[in-house]
């Protein structure tokens, strides 16, 4: 059985997540505070600590105090992994779709 790292096989327990992968989507866009990242959904901050800590377990955000508040923003390099693996499920799909009808 093929063993996958335990930092990708976070962070797609982290991507599973839909708010997790919004969030992720605005950072993409730039660094941006707890506060502003719980806003569009509604959340509260403690709600929205949660999610980033889960994502910085991940190594996929991190974060930086500046004053009073807490601005997150993307690990560089942190999808390099994953990508990796996407790469070989795309292989693995290419090779399915050769062989589809030769049974």
């Amino acid at each position: 059985m093929v063993q996958h790292s335990a930092s990708v096989d976070r962070a797609f327990a982290a991507l599973a997540d839909p708010t997790r992968r919004a969030v992720l989507e605005r950072l993409g866009l730039g660094s941006a505070s707890i506060s502003e990242l719980a806003e569009p959904f509604g959340m509260s901050l403690t709600g929205m600590k949660k999610h980033i800590r889960l994502l910085e377990e991940a190594e996929l955000v991190t974060t930086e105090k500046v004053g009073r508040v807490r601005r997150c923003m993307l690990t560089p390099y942190a999808f390099e992994g994953i990508t990796t693996w996407l790469q070989r499920l795309d292989r693995f799909a290419r090779v399915v779709e050769r062989t589809k009808g030769t049974r």
